[in-house]
């Protein structure tokens, strides 16, 4: 969603602004803008598209325009009002004092908006954030609050309902920045005699490892000299302060020419990294564990929550769960699971997996979960999120920061965290001796060097693309834990090609799907390990048959040694063996080549910043 960063030194606000908000591209972005404060003025440039316009616009009003060591900037991910100039960010009161910037939706912004209108105040775009601003003009120009800037700020905030945070700055306040944070993130970076706040830190890993993390509701207050919090009534309380374990360079294409492309070469340190030190030899381990043996063998049904690839993920904790624990699983869409009135108690864990830890649906699906007595397992790559801060248990992926808006790296780290999940139950439960828990861990940790080996396979996946030219429609088809990675590999082709894609299980074909397949359709097979199911092995082979009957070019993935499947293959992706619970961590990545690939064949360059997508959706 949105990207905000603010900044207070001795610094020149606007370029560590610019610079910040490149570095936070990848959340995915229609417009973008900064404001500077200075001797009694603010001064806006912002423009809708990317980036780069916005930089065109300040290089045409000249440096001295938004000179200053006091700003605030912005990338904006529209929900209320189109991606317009007017619309973008930084809005300014009426009497040009006066700037925010806004992450989230303010639910009651047009019972606000009606009463700034009957005041005569007139609003300059059609975005529920704007309100904010004025109404902190009017609290500090009159009243009360008059000349008060944290009271005016406190007054404002509380009168608002929804999902914000929110950057407030004011031109007779230069040098000072006060922030509030309900729900959507903010992260506050202390440096040598200079401060920022940022959605996440790399807004300012350029500049300091030294974060502090923000609670629900809270307000921070930044000088070059240091910062205060509070809750929203002004009562001083704390956050959290953390080491940032990543730097610059991780934010950085590496001689890559995308992220994504980048990302998906550092997935076997993703994995690894994730299993390093969940197993000491005899038990498997979670990082922040506040659930009891007893707590784990008394849940007698698991629900997974999650989004988009997460989703995905979790559909594969649940084949992983079932499998070695026996207990019932069920993987909810996590924007539908408290609207639905699910089945919860005291024996139920609900398993929260999320790469930010702040997607909005999955954190309000935890909440719900935790107010009928559940407990909640929360999976997530960022350290300290509002997810994990409000489950009873975490488990930490250690994918490193994700900057491709499709997610890569993280998928596979969720998938590698899940089956560590799964493993602990287990091994809690009784339901796998320790002996077997370890031969399966040394499987998972086997898995990094298979999918480095596997890498190869991107020349191929170019070739493959180059092959199929330009596509309207591909199906992704697989059985067993097959049919999870064909539902990714459809997802990532539809957030990067733009092109209609669907993934189903390879039996339901001759139940409707096989009417969509006609001459040179490209349909991707994912094919299970003969060495597993011998039956479902064949079966995938006559579905492979039956559609290339039928005129479709085959991509067919399947493990080495698999020769069965050769004589039906327009192109053939080799995988190295592997059991079949760990062949998604595998069978994955040559998904995400041909993806990337794919899109660029359709003409879409910009693999990491997909269209109308954002990172991390902070908003129901």
């Amino acid at each position: 969603m949105c990207g905000i960063v603010a900044y207070v030194g001795p610094r020149d606000a606007r370029d560590v602004i610019v610079d910040a908000l490149g570095r936070m591209e990848y959340r995915g972005y229609d417009s973008s803008g900064l404001a500077v404060a200075d001797s009694g003025r603010v001064e806006v440039c912002k423009r809708a598209g990317k980036l780069a316009n916005l930089t065109d616009l300040i290089e045409q009003v000249g440096p001295e325009t938004l000179s200053g060591h006091t700003g605030i900037g912005h990338t904006r991910w529209a929900t209320h009002g189109r991606p317009t100039d007017a619309n973008a960010h930084p809005h300014v009161s009426a009497d040009g004092k006066a700037a925010i910037v806004h992450n989230g939706i303010i639910e009651n912004s047009a019972v606000l908006r009606d009463e700034l209108t009957a005041q005569g105040v007139e609003l300059a775009s059609d975005t529920d954030s704007e309100v904010a601003c004025h109404l902190l003009a009017r609290e500090f120009n009159q009243g009360d609050n008059k000349g008060d800037f944290l009271a005016s700020v406190l007054s404002v905030i509380n009168r608002l309902e929804g999902a914000f945070t929110l950057l407030f700055m004011h031109a007779d306040r230069p040098g000072e920045i006060i922030a509030a944070r309900r729900s959507t993130p903010l992260i506050v970076g202390v440096g040598d005699g200079e401060m920022f706040l940022g959605s996440d830190v790399a807004a300012f890993i350029e500049f300091t490892r030294h974060a502090v993390e923000l609670t629900q509701d809270s307000v921070v207050r930044i000088t070059a000299d240091g910062h205060e919090i509070m809750d929203f009534t002004g009562r001083a309380i704390t956050g959290r302060d953390f080491t940032i374990d990543w730097d610059l360079a991780a934010a950085e294409k590496g001689g890559y020419d995308s992220f994504m492309l980048k990302e998906i070469h550092e997935q076997p340190a993703a994995v690894r990294d994730t299993l390093a030190g969940h197993f000491d030899g005899n038990r498997v381990l979670l990082d922040e564990q506040n659930l009891t043996g007893a707590d784990m063998r008394s849940f007698d049904k698991v629900y997974v929550v999650a989004c988009g690839s997460a989703y995905h993920s979790g559909l594969l904790a649940k084949y992983a769960i079932e499998h070695w624990v026996r207990l019932p699983v069920e993987i909810e869409v996590a924007s539908e699971f408290r609207y639905r009135d699910p089945v919860l108690d005291s024996r139920t864990l609900v398993v929260a997996v999320s790469q930010s830890g702040e997607t909005a649906d999955t954190l309000e699906a935890v909440r719900h979960a935790k107010e009928q007595g559940a407990k909640v397992l929360a999976v997530c790559n960022t350290n300290g999120a509002q997810i994990p801060r409000e489950a009873d248990a975490v488990l930490y992926t250690h994918a490193g920061p994700e900057i491709g808006v499709a997610s890569t790296k993280a998928f596979l780290a969720q998938v590698a965290a899940n089956y560590i999940v799964g493993l602990a139950l287990a091994q809690e439960r009784g339901t796998k001796y320790p002996d077997e828990i370890r031969e399966i861990w040394a499987e998972l940790e086997a898995i990094p060097a298979k999918i480095e080996a596997l890498l190869t396979c991107e020349q191929q996946c170019l070739d493959i693309a180059r092959g199929l030219g330009a596509i309207r429609t591909m199906l992704f088809l697989g059985r067993g834990v097959g049919f999870p990675v064909a539902l990714e590999g459809a997802l990532k082709l539809k957030e990067l090609a733009y092109i209609h894609a669907e993934g189903f299980p390879a039996g339901e074909l001759k139940h409707g799907p096989i009417a969509l397949i006609e001459d040179d359709l490209p349909v991707v097979v994912v094919v299970p390990s003969p060495r597993g199911v011998k039956v479902l092995h064949s079966k995938i082979v006559s579905n492979i048959q039956e559609i290339r009957a039928r005129g479709a070019k085959t991509i067919v993935i399947a493990e080495q040694g698999d020769d069965a499947v050769e004589p039906y293959a327009n192109w053939l992706i080799r995988i190295p063996q592997t059991s079949s619970i760990m062949q998604p961590l595998l069978a994955t990545v040559p998904l995400q080549f041909l993806a990337a690939e794919i899109a660029r064949q359709c003409g879409n360059e910009d693999i990491d910043k997909p269209r109308n997508l954002a990172k991390s959706v902070t908003v129901e």
